[in-house]
């Protein structure tokens, strides 16, 4: 894939850079180089290899997932205006 003045033009304007006429001819290249060398990548024999997140080894801490329900339900609504066994009472806002 090439990229040419026209694409560098909407590029830019997407993503809200300014670019002079100047640099679009520059930037034509260097958009370029870095395509190729994406293509290269794709080349790379990558079968047997485990997809990873880091390139470091890292196990991520977990926590244990249990049920903390806490019993504060009381507590909780102790400061509401108006409650009722435990649930806010709101006015009514539709009709």
């Amino acid at each position: 894939m090439s990229v040419d003045i026209a694409t560098v033009k909407r590029v830019a304007r997407l993503s809200r850079i300014a670019v002079s006429e100047d640099d679009l001819e520059r930037m034509t290249g260097e958009l370029n180089g870095i395509l190729g060398f994406v293509e290269l990548l794709s080349e790379v024999d990558v079968s047997g290899v485990e997809p990873m997140t880091s390139v470091t080894p890292i196990t991520m801490r977990k926590r244990a997932d249990a049920v903390t329900d806490g019993d504060k339900a009381a507590d909780i609504v102790a400061n509401a205006p108006n409650s009722d066994q435990n649930f806010f009472l709101v006015p009514k806002v539709v009709e």
